[in-house]
């Protein structure tokens, strides 16, 4: 028996705060050697249904953590036209297959755990490497407004109080963005202008799928903490290559393909350049002073998402949630 979890199902059992500590716990791993994960693929797909070019990318990404009773493959498309059908722009589903005997466990939506385990690199990093605001919240200036935006936000606030939160996109959806934060309790607002997003910030999150520098460097201040999360090609490009060059210290979760994306190309940076994000840290490893730019730039690692869905199977069995199916 197969048993099939449905997005909402997902949601209903994903425990965002408790997810940070998952996500933190698998960046460990991977950068200890104890993950599988092949290189994944991605391809163009579209060509040929409404003309010559592709209409999305096809991404396949599987993973095991060492001593998880499951391996999970996730199957993604990233279609950038979808907002103006009123979807998703990235989509997703997982299976878990036993590790011990390679039958099929279980089959969930994975669009949820997706944005959740995003969310929790940029929880994570603000946890680790966040500057230190004396107990006041932090400013947060949010580049982007579709559902990372949110998520990011939403996980961020589980590990730190917020004061401000700036969204700021080129279209209207920062209004909605900011209203829909807000009605969760978070401290939310549109701004105009992607400068005054960034000024005064002290965390910084990209999360777009732009192919240009989404804001100017020279709004970015002493000692804030930028969180990169959309570049995943060499063609997406967020940070100009002033704000790599001005950082102290670079961290990725997967330095090799990081070092492929357009933040890490367009730069004087390279690979060596880039610490993996989840090898221990001291608090000198950190930031050696308080006014010192740290960048993290995330490609996202199905080893989260292995580890990610993981926890959410064995939170939804217990609650005898879900459909079983025989394939």
């Amino acid at each position: 028996m197969v048993l099939v979890l449905s997005e909402a199902a997902v949601e209903r059992h994903l425990d965002l705060a408790g997810l940070v500590d998952v996500v933190a716990d698998a960046l460990g791993k991977q950068a200890a050697g104890e993950v599988e994960r092949p290189r994944r693929p991605h391809f163009p797909v579209g060509a040929g249904l409404d003309g010559d070019e592709a209409l999305g990318t096809g991404i396949a990404m599987p993973a095991y953590v060492h001593g998880a009773d499951h391996y999970a493959t996730k199957l993604v498309g990233v279609h950038e036209g979808n907002p103006e059908r009123d979807l998703p722009t990235i989509n997703a589903q997982i299976v878990l297959t036993a590790a011990r005997t390679g039958l099929p466990v279980a089959f969930m939506g994975g669009t949820t755990v997706t944005n959740a385990r995003t969310g929790c690199i940029g929880a994570v990093s603000v946890r680790e490497l966040a500057p230190d605001t004396g107990g006041d919240g932090l400013t947060l200036g949010v580049i982007g407004a579709g559902a990372q935006a949110r998520w990011q936000t939403r996980a961020i606030g589980t590990v730190r109080s917020l004061s401000d939160v700036r969204i700021y996109s080129p279209s209207d959806s920062r209004k909605a963005c900011a209203t829909a934060l807000s009605e969760e309790g978070i401290p939310a607002r549109a701004v105009e202008t992607p400068g005054l997003a960034v000024d005064g910030a002290d965390v910084v999150v990209t999360a777009t799928t732009a192919t240009e520098p989404v804001f100017p460097p020279d709004a970015l201040g002493d000692g804030c903490l930028v969180v990169a999360v959309g570049a995943f090609t060499a063609e997406i490009q967020e940070l100009a290559p002033s704000v790599l060059e001005r950082a102290e210290r670079l961290f990725a979760d997967v330095p090799a393909e990081a070092a492929e994306t357009g933040d890490v190309l367009a730069s004087d940076a390279d690979e060596g350049d880039l610490t993996e994000l989840g090898v221990p840290l001291t608090a000198a490893d950190a930031r050696a002073a308080p006014d010192e730019v740290v960048v993290v730039l995330s490609v996202g690692s199905a080893a989260l998402d292995a580890a990610a869905a993981e926890t959410v199977y064995r939170r939804a069995v217990e609650a005898g949630a879900g459909v079983d199916v025989t394939l």
